[in-house]
């Protein structure tokens, strides 16, 4: 996600000249970074990256409502675990359902540095007209510390394995994209804690290591299908209007655990992976992508800098296809 202090600041303001609290329904090209979503009851439910971290209704993911933001206040621990931490801006959530609970994992960072946390909170249910809703903070689950860590907290994304494990990728820049196993609860890693590096990009040795690095890579997303898990990345930048130059890119693995290998065979965590979507004249760029399947049908959803809107950060959603050896395939 936003890994460079110039990153950061342009989305922040980009974000608080977007996002406010009261409810309102508008077309498909709403303002959104990051988004992840989940349907209940026939209604979706839209996360973002925003104060509190954005959330969006729709019945048919175009017209689109906005709601309450998840955390009116940011989250006590967070201001102290991210002494960097301002206002409530929230970066980069991931929603899941497993067993009646609705789990949303979400970034706290400090710009320009790997002082971030990932937090979890957990819903029986989305619908805020039920009596039900109420999101449940558990607080801090993993954390990167500049000088101890080469990766960045942020960026969650959980996926279960076959039997049912879960499983935390995360990161931007640094050293790449991890892989972390849970507790069955999610509130930690599980022990013994095994980190794993599931894809990366050269990163110039000259480099000090508080920095974020030349090799842009962030924004992990597991999709299983068939006999494989899918894993989607994004390369280059985000957050730069017209000179955005964020693309979505792919590799698979028959272990959630890897190796990860692109259509050449190159492992992505050797600096392998296949492009899915990147940006043209019309969107200067796109990514940082989730996947879903609904009414048995599957979805790319990501954000692009809409060229008609002076490079402005739009959701965007469309139908991901499949070519004959099981690669992920979309047509704009």
């Amino acid at each position: 996600m936003y890994s460079t202090l110039l990153k950061q600041f342009l989305v922040l303001a980009l974000l608080l000249g977007h996002f406010g609290t009261s409810a309102q329904t508008t077309s498909a090209l709403i303002p959104a970074h990051d988004p992840v979503m989940a349907q209940e009851n026939g209604t979706y439910y839209m996360f973002c990256t925003g104060p509190g971290i954005a959330v969006w209704s729709s019945k048919d993911r175009k017209n689109w409502t906005r709601e309450q933001p998840i955390f009116p206040a940011a989250p006590a621990w967070a201001t102290q675990a991210v002494p960097g931490f301002k206002g409530n801006h929230i970066w980069a959530p991931d929603i899941s359902y497993h067993n009646g609970v609705y789990s949303l994992f979400y970034s706290i960072s400090a710009f320009g540095k790997n002082t971030s946390c990932i937090g979890l909170a957990t819903n029986k249910t989305l619908d805020p007209k039920s009596k039900d809703f109420k999101w449940e903070d558990h607080g801090r689950v993993i954390q990167s510390v500049p000088g101890r860590d080469m990766w960045n907290a942020i960026d969650p994304n959980l996926i279960r394995d076959e039997k049912g494990t879960p499983w935390l990728s995360f990161g931007s820049f640094w050293s790449g994209i991890k892989l972390v196993k849970l507790q069955p609860d999610l509130a930690a890693p599980a022990e013994p804690q095994q980190w794993r590096t599931i894809a990366k990009r050269p990163r110039s040795p000259q480099l000090n290591d508080s920095l974020p690095g030349d090799g842009a890579i962030e924004a992990p997303f597991i999709f299983r299908k068939g006999d494989y898990y899918y894993l989607f990345t994004s390369f280059d930048f985000c957050c730069r209007g017209p000179q955005s130059t964020y693309k979505i890119m792919v590799g698979r693995s028959k272990n959630v655990k890897g190796p990860y290998v692109d259509k050449a065979g190159v492992a992505l965590d050797q600096g392998g992976g296949t492009e899915v979507l990147a940006g043209d004249k019309n969107w200067f760029g796109l990514g940082h992508n989730s996947v879903y399947t609904f009414n048995k049908t599957d979805y790319l959803v990501f954000h692009g800098y809409d060229a008609a809107d002076q490079g402005r950060s739009k959701l965007r959603i469309e139908k991901l296809g499949w070519d004959a050896a099981g690669w992920p395939v979309v047509q704009l």
